[in-house]
């Protein structure tokens, strides 16, 4: 059985990629056969490729190409129907989760399905990429930025995610800087107020290789019935 999973973060910069490649790991760990699609991604090199794909190529397990795993690549670093706009292109919900179905009906035991950005994320004048997660009807993994404002913007990400009829299943909190001022207490209310478990607070590491990272991770709390 394959235990699918969107992944969302607070905002921008958060640190979704590194702590779903953290996820692959900790499934790897668990002797998982892991795979990820991220399927828009806005921000590639001079080769056509983004480096958060290539990050979760390298966490996972199964042999995906890269297309598999991203694709749609676009080369400027803003939202992504801007991104796409300025190509000609236009990003349809139903075709991203498709192909995000191809990841998922391959033979991977755990699979992730990354966002970019946060929940509201426009993809075309209509559509966001939480149309993405509904139509595929994943639980969601909510990345918590630890910076001023993160309580406000996890609640507000929690209560959209309920709205759009998905359940929130877990969350982990990810210190991408310095420590922020009464982090502890934040993290209280935090684990108060959310209504899905914790599986790891992650500190802000120097080389966040997945490695590093799958060991502030309990994804046992969410995989055990697996």
């Amino acid at each position: 059985m394959t235990s699918s999973y969107f992944v969302t973060g607070t905002d921008t910069e958060v640190g979704k990629t590194v702590i779903s490649c953290g996820l692959l790991h900790a499934a790897l760990e668990m002797g998982l056969r892991t795979a990820a699609i991220k399927p828009v991604a806005a921000g590639c090199d001079e080769n056509g490729c983004n480096e958060d794909a290539l990050a979760l190529m390298q966490a996972m397990t199964e042999p995906l190409e890269y297309a598999q795993v991203n694709p749609v690549a676009l080369a400027e670093p803003v939202a992504p129907h801007i991104a796409a706009s300025l190509t000609g292109k236009r990003l349809q919900a139903a075709r991203l989760a498709g192909y995000c179905r191809g990841v998922i009906a391959a033979e991977a035991d755990f699979v992730l399905v990354e966002g970019a950005g946060g929940w509201r994320v426009p993809i075309n004048q209509r559509e966001t990429l939480a149309d993405v997660a509904t139509t595929l009807g994943l639980g969601v993994i909510l990345v918590v930025g630890l910076r001023l404002g993160c309580i406000n913007h996890a609640l507000l990400t929690a209560e959209a995610i309920a709205r759009d009829g998905l359940k929130l299943v877990a969350w982990v909190a990810n210190q991408p800087g310095e420590p922020m001022a009464c982090q502890q207490q934040n993290l209280d209310t935090l684990c108060r107020s959310l209504p899905a478990p914790l599986l790891g607070v992650v500190p802000h590491l120097p080389a966040p290789s997945p490695q590093a990272v799958s060991q502030y991770i309990e994804l046992e709390k969410l995989l055990r019935d697996l």
